[in-house]
Parts: C-alpha cells; structure tokens; sequence
C-alpha cells in the first residue's frame, strides 16, 4: 500500500533540493575549525535554520564557544526514540579558501565537505523536515549537532551524556559521518595512545660510555612493538567476521579506502606518530618522546594490550615513563539489526546499489550509543577527501545521504 506522506517527502527532497544545497553551502563558509575550537558562528547558521523552520532547540554547553545544539520533538502517538548526531567542528583548513563553499561541477568544496558538514546538515534538514508532519510520526526524535568531536568529544556528545543523559540515549542514534553511499558502518576499532619517555644523562657524542643513547633504546621499544602488535588479527564474533570477509564487502571496502583496507579493518594497527630526540648530531640525547596510536578492533583483548606496551617499554628501559592519551576501546552495532535493513533499503532505492554493512577504520561519536547498547550506524558521503586540500561533497551524494537519513527517520518512527 503506498504511503501518501512518504510520497510528499520524496517530492519535497525534489523541490527543496535547491535550498537543502544552500544550506549546506552557508555551513561550509561557517568557520568551525577543532582547534581553536570556536564553533558559534557554524553554530549560528544551524539555529537561524531551526529557528525558519520553526523546529526546536535549545543549546547545552560546557563553554560558550562550544554550543551543542540539542533539539527534540513527540510525534502524535507514543513510540520508538530516534537520536540523529553529527558534529559542527572540523580540522583546520589549509588557507582560508577552506571556508568558500564554493559550488562547482556539480560539487562543493571546503573544510567539512566530507568530515562531515554534508552529514550532519542531513540530520539537521531531516530533522527540521519531519517536525513540520510530527502528527504523522509516532515517538521522538532528536538532534544534536556537537561542537566538540575532533579533539576527542570531550565537550561535545560526551558531554552531552555526563549532562543531559536520558534525553539523548534514545532507542537508536542515525549518524552522517562520511562513510560512503555503498557501506553502512556498524562497527568501529577502539584506540590506545600513548606518550612514551625514555631519558638519560645524555652527553658527546664521542663519549658513549658515559650515557645511554634514548634514541636507540627508543627505536628498539618501536621495533618491538611494531613485530608483537601490529596487523595481529582480532577474534571477531562469528556475524560479523562474515559480514567483512564477503566479496562484496571486501571490494566496498578496498574501493573506497585502497587495496589492503580489508585486511586492515580485523586487525590491530600500530603507528608511531611523532618521535622527537636529540638537539645536536655529535650529542647523546638526554631524551626521546614518542607518540604512539594503537587501533584495536573488536575482537583483541583493550586491557591486555595496555599490558603488552607497558611491558615492552619496561623490557628496554627501567625508567621510562608510559602516559596513557585520549583512549577508548571499540564498539559495535548488531549488522543485521533494523535500522541496518531500513537504511540499506533506502540508500538501494536511491542509488540502485544495496550498501554492504561494513567497519569504520577511524573513529565516530557513535561509539557513546553504543557503549550505552544502544544501536548506532553511520550512513554518509565519501570520506576519500576528508582532512585534504581540495576537500569536497558532490551534490549528488550528499541529496543521496539527505534522502537516506530523511526517510530512515521516517520509516523508523513510523513502524511499531
């Protein structure tokens, strides 16, 4: 039987394409950058929107240059809680031609085309949207858009969490992180960082019987770890080691993130990211720092491999110092749940593509929902741009995410 509402949504995602792509075009030139951190004035261009729209919202903030916009509406009837997220904050840009939104060929550019203003302006839209038919709907929905995700989420969903807990738990949480159209992401690896210390007296060069060197004990700590740590392959649950490993989902994942991203989403990364030691060639450091980030799938023991590096460092130097940076261990979604068959659905019915369920390699805010067991998928635009000079969303894609998010919202609060 067809659906009468569902139909004018479809229409609407026709009429209003022109607008929804503005939209997103004054969120581009919104600067957001994370850091600094100050987000009021990307911030100030969603509450105009709500505010025309005539659409909730309230701001919850742990600092006035971190707004989280929160906003929730009861649909006619009581029902099932839906909590749309996406973050306003973004890496900062290159130069300022970051902040054009510029449209060209068919496409948008600037810092958050991708990570992820296009997704989270499908929260938004979607959001604003179903408010104006809430009589259709059954339950709740929600919004927040958070001002603090790429330095951690600290002030932002978490807070959000520490705060305000029971309104944005909800049932389920729909997420616009850039995924791309052909995958639904359910899971995602935990991380352990840390900051390695390793000192000495230190001295000339020509003199090394008097001091060890940090820099050799260091680079033997990074071997090491390296040979124990890195690619060692998680025990993943039977479901959904087989949801990974199918031809269809190897070939989404390698075509989206390069040749070996199959292998690497099941298995435990490790990535010495900065390593400093030494002020002169002809001295013996008297210190060398490492920075290391550990990507841990579900599947490998979190605790134990704090363990394993602590233990390392300790093989090669007594006295070194091991301090633990922003860290979180991994989570996952059920990839055969509901809002799993609801979004694929959709997305097949717009792009004529059925998208496989599949693993983020980085890291999202919907790891909160599903700490909590809560259900939370990513569904958003290609993430082969995010961080780059030339970062962008075609228009195309992000009216494809629109429409997802818009009627999965739908369909969600619509089905008992």
């Amino acid at each position: 039987m067809s659906d009468p509402v569902r139909a004018a949504l479809l229409r609407k995602l026709d009429t209003d394409a022109e607008p929804a792509i503005a939209f997103l075009q004054g969120f581009l030139q919104s600067r957001s950058a994370n850091p600094p951190g100050d987000t009021t004035q990307a911030a100030d261009h969603i509450t105009d929107f709500l505010t025309e729209s005539g659409a909730p919202w309230r701001i919850a903030a742990a600092h006035p240059h971190l707004p989280n916009i929160l906003g929730s509406f009861e649909g006619s009837r009581p029902g099932r809680h839906l909590v749309l997220n996406g973050h306003i904050d973004v890496f900062p840009p290159i130069d300022d031609t970051g902040w054009s939104g510029e449209r060209r060929d068919g496409m948008l550019f600037g810092r958050g085309a991708s990570d992820m203003k296009a997704g989270t302006a499908a929260g938004i839209i979607t959001y604003a949207w179903l408010h104006a038919i809430r009589d259709q709907l059954a339950g709740r929905l929600t919004l927040t858009a958070v001002s603090d995700e790429q330095t951690g989420g600290k002030w932002g969903t978490k807070f959000l969490f520490d705060m305000h807990r029971d309104e944005v738990l909800g049932d389920c949480c729909l997420n616009g992180e850039p995924s791309g159209l052909n995958n639904v992401r359910f899971m995602e690896k935990g991380t352990r960082r840390y900051i390695i210390t390793v000192l000495a007296p230190g001295g000339h060069g020509g003199y090394p019987h008097l001091s060890r060197n940090p820099n050799k004990i260091m680079a033997a700590i990074t071997a090491e770890l390296d040979a124990k740590l890195h690619m060692r392959p998680a025990n993943l649950p039977s479901n959904v080691a087989g949801y990974l490993t199918t031809p269809a989902a190897v070939a989404t994942l390698e075509a989206g993130m390069g040749p070996g991203a199959a292998e690497v989403v099941r298995r435990m990364t490790f990535n010495p990211g900065v390593i400093h030691g030494g002020l002169k060639v002809n001295q013996i450091p008297h210190a060398c720092v490492m920075e290391i980030d550990i990507r841990i799938p579900v599947g490998i023991d979190y605790d134990r491999v704090h363990d394993e590096v602590a233990a390392i460092c300790r093989a090669h130097d007594a006295g070194f110092e091991l301090v633990e940076a922003h860290s979180y261990p991994g989570s996952m979604a059920d990839p055969d749940g509901e809002m799993m068959h609801i979004i694929q659905d959709n997305a097949e019915a717009a792009t004529g593509a059925r998208p496989v369920p599949m693993s983020s390699l980085g890291g999202s805010d919907s790891r909160y929902w599903r700490w909590a067991n809560i259900p939370a998928y990513l569904y958003g635009p290609s993430p082969v741009s995010m961080g780059r000079i030339d970062e962008r969303v075609t228009e195309r894609e992000y009216l494809a995410v629109l429409r997802v998010h818009l009627l999965s919202a739908y369909d969600y609060l619509t089905r008992s």
